[in-house]
């Protein structure tokens, strides 16, 4: 089974209402042993009709994880990470970020390609269909290759669970060229990815990244593998892990990875 789920949001990202102690008793309740929460960090996040900056207060985020850590120490290990959100513009504060404290674990992750987020309407106007994925591609491409201060890239094909054209499915040959690009970068990096089951709860009948995606990666020579939930609340949290280890150990993957003090550890599936 699958007992970690690295990539949790709480009330100190805008995008979640979630009070952390009620994300820690779901994971208890759901038998995890580890959970790590990875609070936004989005530096110059566009302006959006919800107002949302995805800017942690870093010292009341640490404050208060340390605080549930001590309390619950005995019944889970809660570990302390970050989702920082590149864009070329803004690498040396991402940098300066993930340096700034003594982080268990960093996801890096794409939310915004050229002022916007796929998740907003203007995206998919602006690159309909499978051009959507393929600029948003090419922009992780570019963050890889110049960025370093990570540990897993998450939600690699992010943008296709936004796309409004129900006519579009993903064919990993639209992209392959790209896409083994960035998998050799980040495994050549000594990095890893992020399989997010968000995919599933979107609809998508997948995790991110698609299945093509997690089998090329493995045949690279990819082993750093870690798994969340991209959980915003608790009853997402965990969210189809038993299927997410079929399709996993379908695919020849035989561990998964855990990390603490930006160290990876692998774990049996």
């Amino acid at each position: 089974m699958i007992h970690s789920d690295f990539h949790l949001h709480t009330s100190h990202s805008s995008d979640s209402q979630a009070s952390m102690e009620s994300m820690i008793l779901r994971a208890i309740e759901l038998s995890l042993n580890k959970i790590c929460f990875t609070e936004h960090q989005d530096f110059d996040y566009p302006e959006n009709k919800e107002n949302l900056d995805f800017l942690v207060d870093l010292p009341s985020f640490k404050s208060e994880l340390l605080s549930l850590k001590d309390k619950y120490n005995d019944r889970i290990q809660i570990l302390f990470g970050a989702e920082v959100g590149l864009m070329p513009t803004t690498y040396d504060k991402c940098r300066d970020f993930a340096h700034s404290d003594d982080f268990d674990f960093i996801i890096g992750s794409t939310h915004i390609v050229d002022q916007m987020d796929p998740y907003e309407p203007i995206y998919f106007e602006t690159y309909p269909g499978k051009k959507g994925l393929l600029r948003y591609l090419e922009v992780i491409l570019q963050n890889v290759k110049v960025y370093h201060d990570y540990c897993v890239y998450g939600h690699l094909d992010y943008a296709v669970r936004y796309c409004p054209d129900k006519n579009y499915q993903f064919v990993y040959q639209d992209y392959a060229d790209l896409i083994e690009e960035i998998l050799k970068t980040i495994i050549e990096d000594g990095k890893g990815i992020e399989v997010n089951t968000g995919g599933y709860k979107y609809g998508l009948g997948y995790p991110n990244p698609h299945p093509d995606i997690l089998k090329r990666y493995l045949e690279l020579g990819g082993e750093i593998l870690t798994i969340g939930s991209d959980g915003h609340c608790p009853e997402h949290m965990a969210y189809d892990f038993p299927k997410l280890r079929e399709l996993l150990t379908s695919l020849g993957f035989r561990f998964y990875t855990v990390f603490q003090n930006q160290t990876p550890e692998f774990i049996k599936l």
